[in-house]
């Protein structure tokens, strides 16, 4: 077995090589292979819109973009996990909070799967959850003002990756750690992995009514690698299924040693059964630290709450809830088709795809057709449970989608390119290349019951020449293909920012209409809020100063502002009094170690300044407003530390 998994790393080093010298002929533009057909599928005309979103994971960005479909216009990029100078997210004292974790302030995460919220399995459009890979967390973004509301940590947990997929009432979001690590977390040699680790599936309930998360229960399983998830839907609803490798619990040499199993587990966690076990009080409390993160729309604010206990599971306490799908051979995707009848399991060192039964398993299950166990965990037979192969041709098989007609497209990392094969039959229907080795792909709604089969749309991992070059780097790559016919089209190329992974996506008409125009500057409830100018005032409380502050075209009240003095730490707390859509003010200080802030209309955000300078310093609106918006600004005058200078303040005196 170790032949076999040097040739397949050997393998994916030389089609990396042969990729990279592809296409470096072309000096200049040309026509290339789309013609006018493909160019007109793709043009929105100005002032149209398109027909669906598309939220794209940021990866290393740690943030969410937003393009429309079909003409891959990128809309606006959503801080989560990383703060974001454009809008002031993480550098507003409002939003410092949603950053906090067990480990401090982190100001930086790799965002990885975004997972729209469902109703009956079909997208309903409230929310979209996203998953931080690096220090485990689970964000909750509102589809109505596009904003991070919410941030919960994932206590023993690593590698936050099998994140974060939503059952299809969105009853739970779940999320399960990549890297095995000791539970509860202590000094331990590295080389004593093996029976001492444990890998962590966390089930956390959503709230119906606000999407407020709470850490359930997390199950503790054997540490090997839990890699990618996705929910049971329509007769498998109350399932979940992670795909895992390094079943070999290898801890060094990883390429190597996590390779030499032919087969690997499809781990199918009946969480039904295990929520009822929780519910009738099983389960043990452990202690642990883990910080939950919410974002008040009515105050503006962000708050964080360390909570120290949670509730975990021992697998082999509640019989029949987990079995194992021998799965070859070190797979990575693990997809359920619309039915939730075909679990398909994409082994990236395997040139085909199995595809598990639903019905079979069950009735294995039922006849206890076991091949040994993997800690108390059943494992059952192969040839019990598979639907059928996908003989593809390809290499380096990674993620599938489907378009709701009965066919199923995977990505192929190695070959380059996306299949198009039927379920069922299992036969390859159409193959497409990808520009260059490309990982994900998304269908809007693919991870659903209800797919809306028009696009769909590959990630590549590597750009080189499909667009100038910029320096040694250059942004990563989606592809769209139309798959309203039986042959799929390439129809454009689009480049993304960050390293998307995983995306999803959703007709615009599901969100567009609740899409939030401004916030009522009447049911501001920020402690700080100004409602009218008359509001505005200075404060001082030792050397805090809390400047009140509105603003306005094209004005700030107050905009003359003395008596600070140096050392003092200046709070300004400033309320956008606009009620019109579009219209948000920012804000920037001279000297600030910070970023600026972008303050909505009807909201308030506050900028801390502390100046270390005696001097007279201006500050100003930094987002366009008015034909006025040079004249927008205002000074501060700073006095020396022993001043004696009286606060005052002013606007047109």
């Amino acid at each position: 077995m170790k032949n076999y998994s040097y040739y397949v790393i050997s393998l994916l080093g030389l089609s990396l090589i042969l990729f990279s010298s592809c296409n470096q002929t072309g000096k200049g533009s040309s026509n290339g292979a789309l013609g006018s057909s493909a160019a007109e599928k793709v043009y929105v005309a100005p002032g149209e819109q398109d027909e669906f979103y598309a939220f794209l994971s940021g990866g290393y960005s740690g943030n969410l973009t937003v393009y429309g479909l079909p003409s891959g216009r990128m809309f606006k990029e959503i801080p989560v996990f990383s703060q974001f100078p454009t809008s002031g997210y993480g550098y507003s004292e409002e939003t410092k909070p949603m950053l906090n974790t067990s480990h401090g302030f982190v100001p930086w995460d790799d965002l990885h799967h975004p997972d729209i919220s469902q109703t009956n399995g079909e997208l309903d459009g409230r929310w979209i959850f996203v998953n931080g890979n690096n220090t485990p967390r689970i964000a909750r973004v509102s589809l109505s003002t596009f904003e991070t509301e919410e941030i919960i940590e994932i206590p023993n947990s690593a590698g936050n990756h099998s994140s974060a997929f939503i059952t299809e009432n969105t009853e739970y979001v779940i999320a399960g750690t990549r890297f095995a690590v000791p539970v509860p977390q202590r000094d331990m040699p590295i080389n004593e992995y093996k029976g001492n680790f444990k890998g962590a599936l966390s089930f956390i309930s959503v709230a119906p009514d606000n999407g407020r998360m709470d850490l359930k229960f997390q199950v503790m399983m054997p540490g090997f690698n839990y890699d990618l998830s996705h929910p049971g839907r329509g007769k498998s609803h109350g399932w979940h299924f992670f795909s895992t490798y390094n079943t070999e619990e290898a801890n060094t040499l990883m390429e190597v040693n996590s390779s030499q199993n032919d087969k690997d587990f499809i781990a199918a966690v009946n969480w039904k059964k295990i929520e009822e076990y929780v519910n009738n009080g099983g389960g043990e409390k452990m202690s642990t630290e883990y910080a939950h993160n919410v974002y008040d729309e009515e105050t503006h604010t962000g708050t964080s709450t360390m909570k120290n206990e949670v509730l975990t599971v021992d697998p082999t306490d509640v019989p029949g809830a987990i079995f194992f799908l021998p799965t070859p051979k070190s797979p990575h995707g693990c997809d359920v088709d619309p039915s939730g009848e075909y679990i398909i399991g994409a082994g990236k060192l395997s040139a085909d795809l199995t595809v598990h039964s639903f019905t079979k398993m069950l009735a294995a299950i039922e006849a206890e057709n076991f091949d040994g166990d993997a800690y108390g965990i059943p494992i059952l037979k192969f040839d019990d449970i598979i639907a059928g192969i996908v003989k593809s041709g390809g290499l380096g098989p990674l993620h599938t989608e489907f378009d709701g007609n009965g066919n199923a497209y995977t990505t192929f990392f190695i070959s380059s390119e996306v299949v198009k094969w039927a379920l069922g039959s299992w036969e390859v229907v159409d193959r497409k290349p990808t520009y260059y080795s490309v990982g994900h792909l998304m269908i809007p709604g693919g991870n659903s019951r209800k797919p809306f089969g028009q696009y769909v749309v590959a990630m590549n991992k590597i750009t080189k020449d499909r667009y100038l070059p910029t320096g040694p780097e250059m942004e990563h790559s989606a592809q769209i293909y139309d798959i309203s016919g039986e042959k799929m089209e390439l129809i454009y190329d689009f480049p993304t920012h960050g390293e998307p992974h995983y995306a999803a996506g959703c007709p615009a008409d599901l969100l567009r209409e609740n899409s939030k125009k401004f916030y009522r500057l009447d049911e501001n409830k920020h402690p700080y809020a100004v409602s009218s100018p008359d509001q505005a005032k200075v404060e001082r409380n030792g050397n805090e100063v809390h400047i009140y502050m509105s603003t306005i075209r094209s004005h700030f009240t107050p905009d003359n502002i003395e008596g600070i003095k140096v050392g003092d730490k200046v709070y300004f707390h400033i309320t956008n009094h606009e009620q019109d859509f579009d219209v948000p003010h920012g804000f920037s200080m001279i000297g600030q170690n910070t970023s600026e802030i972008l303050v909505m209309p009807g909201q308030t955000k506050t900028s801390l300044w502390e100046p270390k300078k005696v001097g007279v310093w201006p500050f100003y609106c930094t987002d366009f407003c008015s034909a006025l918006h040079q004249e927008m600004q205002g000074y501060v005058r700073v006095s020396p530390a022993n001043s004696n200078i009286e606060l005052s303040w002013s606007l047109g005196e």
